[in-house]
C-alpha cells in the first residue's frame, strides 16, 4: 500500500500545460481495503437515516442496557466509532493518522470537549483547566505526529474555546459587543495586553465571578497559543452559535494581536467563518481590511456551516429575525463569493494570508482548485481543504493523489467522550449526512467492481 501511494504521488500534480479539473468519481478508492469500504458504506447508510441521528442518545443507553457496556461498545467501535473516530489512546490515534499519511492526507485533530449553551453550569475553574491540559497534550501530539521536523507549521488542530471558558460569559460578553458605542473597554488590543501582562482586567459589564472567570479564560488561552506557538503547531478556532460567535471573534482577535504579527511567522490563529449566515461575507471582508491595515497575518476556515436548524428555531422563538441564508442556493452563493475573496487575499498577501477550504461540495472545491491556478496559487501553499474523518473520501483522496494540501477532521478519545460528540456532530450536520448519498453510490460501485473481479489494478512497476 505504502509503495503504491509513493509511486502515484509522485506522478501527481496539476497539469503544467494548462487546467485540469479533477475528478470525483471514486477513482481513488481503489487505495482502500475492501473492509474499509464495506465498513464506510454501511456506516454512512445508517447515519442518513434521521430515527438515529434525533435519538441517538438514547439509542446508544438502550443498546447498553440490552446488549451489556462491552458488547455495545464492540458494536460502536466496528462501525460508527471506528468511521469517525481516530481511536483512544496515543497509539491508535498514530496508526490512524499513519494511515491517513500513506494517503496522501493531513491530521486535523480535535478534543472532544465542548460546553453546550445553556447547559447546567460548571462547578469552579476545575473543569476548564482539565480541559487547558487536555488542549495542550493535543497540541503535543499534534506535533508530534509529524514524521520530520515542520519549520513551516503545516500541523494544525482545531480549538474549542467553549471547552475553556462558559457560554453563559460568552453571551454576555457577545450582548456587550453589539451595544453601539459600548465595545471600546474590550478591545482586542486591550484583551491582548491583559493576556501578555496578567494583569487584573477590570469590565463594568461583568460582575466580580465573571470578571474573574474571563480573567482565567484568558490565562488559558494564552496558555494554549503560547504552547501552540512553540510546538509550530496552528490553531483552528471552531465557530459555534450566532449568540456566541461575537465573543469568540473578539478574543480570536485579540490573539491574533499577539500572535499573528508578521514577526510570528504567519497566522498561529485562525477564525472559523460560516456562510450559511447573512452577515459572513461582509464581516469576513470587514475582518481581511483590518488584518492588513494592521499588518497582520490572516487565517481564516470557510465552512458552510452546522447549526441551521438551532439558529432558526431560537430566531422564532425570540422574535428576531433570522441569520441565515434562505435556502442552500444562498448558502452556496455566500460561500463561493468568500471563497473568491479569501483567494484573492492570499493571491495579494503571499504567506500572511491562510485559507482552510472545509467543504464537502464538489462544486465549491473544484471553484477553489480553478482559482487557485489562475490566481498561481501553488496547491501545497497557503490554501488548504478540509474534510472530515470517514466522510467525503472521495474528494480528499482526489485532492490529496493531485497534490494539494488535504487534512481530515479527527476526533479522538473513549467513547464515553466522543460518542456524544460525534451525535451532536451528526445532528448539526444533517444535511451533510443526507447529502452524502453520492459518496454511498461510488462506494457501492466501487465494492461491485471487486465483488465481480474488475477491480482497478495498479502495476507495482
Amino acid at each position: 500500500m505504502l509503495r503504491t501511494c509513493r509511486m502515484l504521488c509522485s506522478q501527481a500534480g496539476p497539469s503544467p500545460g494548462g487546467w485540469q479539473p479533477l475528478s470525483f468519481d471514486g477513482g481513488a478508492f481503489h487505495l482502500k481495503g475492501t473492509g474499509e469500504l464495506t465498513r464506510a458504506l454501511f456506516v454512512l447508510r445508517l447515519c442518513a437515516w434521521p430515527p438515529l441521528v434525533t435519538h441517538g442518545l438514547a439509542l446508544q443507553a438502550w443498546s447498553q442496557r440490552l446488549l451489556g457496556s462491552r458488547l455495545s461498545g464492540a458494536l460502536l467501535r466496528a462501525s460508527i466509532y471506528g468511521q469517525f473516530v481516530a481511536g483512544e489512546t496515543t497509539e491508535e490515534v498514530r496508526g490512524c493518522v499513519l494511515q491517513l499519511q500513506t494517503l496522501g492526507l493531513r491530521p486535523l485533530l480535535a478534543v472532544p470537549i465542548e460546553e453546550e449553551p445553556d447547559s447546567a453550569a460548571k462547578t469552579g475553574e476545575a473543569w476548564y483547566e482539565g480541559n487547558l491540559s487536555a488542549m495542550l497534550r493535543c497540541v503535543d501530539l499534534s506535533r508530534g505526529l509529524l514524521e520530520t521536523p515542520d519549520p513551516m507549521g503545516n500541523a494544525l488542530m482545531q480549538l474549542k474555546m467553549t471547552a475553556l471558558m462558559s457560554t453563559r460569559l460568552c453571551k454576555e460578553l457577545t450582548s456587550w459587543v453589539r451595544r453601539p458605542g459600548e465595545s471600546l473597554e474590550l478591545s482586542p488590543e486591550r484583551l491582548a495586553e491583559t493576556m501578555d501582562s496578567g494583569q487584573d482586567l477590570q469590565v463594568s459589564c461583568l460582575n466580580t465571578e465573571q470578571t474573574r472567570h474571563l480573567q482565567a479564560s484568558l490565562s488559558r488561552l494564552q496558555r494554549v497559543v503560547q504552547h501552540a506557538r512553540a510546538q509550530r503547531v496552528r490553531l483552528l478556532v471552531d465557530a459555534e452559535y450566532t449568540s456566541l460567535n461575537p465573543a469568540l471573534s473578539l478574543l480570536v482577535a485579540a490573539l491574533a494581536t499577539r500572535w499573528n504579527s508578521s514577526r510570528e511567522g504567519g497566522p498561529w490563529v485562525w477564525n472559523t467563518y460560516q456562510a450559511y449566515l447573512k452577515d459572513t461575507y461582509e464581516r469576513l471582508r470587514r475582518d481581511a481590511e483590518v488584518a492588513d491595515r494592521a499588518g497582520l497575518a490572516f487565517g481564516v476556515k470557510l465552512v458552510r456551516g452546522a447549526y441551521l436548524d438551532k439558529e432558526r428555531e431560537m430566531a422564532w422563538l425570540q422574535g428576531t429575525e433570522d441569520p441565515t441564508q434562505p435556502d442552500y442556493e444562498a448558502t452556496t452563493q455566500s460561500y463561493s463569493r468568500c471563497l473568491e475573496l479569501m483567494l484573492t487575499q492570499v493571491s495579494h498577501r503571499g504567506p500572511m494570508c491562510h485559507l482552510m477550504v472545509a467543504s464537502h461540495n464538489e462544486d465549491s472545491v473544484r471553484q477553489a482548485t480553478k482559482r487557485m491556478w489562475e490566481l498561481g496559487i501553488p496547491p501545497d501553499g497557503p490554501v488548504c481543504f478540509g474534510q472530515l474523518l470517514g466522510m467525503c473520501d472521495h474528494v480528499s483522496l482526489a485532492l490529496g493523489q493531485a497534490g494539494y494540501a488535504v487534512y481530515k477532521s479527527i476526533p479522538y478519545g473513549s467513547l464515553e467522550e466522543v460518542i456524544p460528540y460525534l451525535i451532536r456532530r451528526a445532528q448539526e450536520n444533517r444535511s451533510v449526512l443526507r447529502g452524502a448519498r453520492r459518496e454511498q453510490k461510488l462506494l457501492s460501485q466501487e465494492l461491485r467492481r471487486r465483488l465481480l473481479g474488475r477491480g482497478l489494478r495498479v502495476s507495482p512497476h
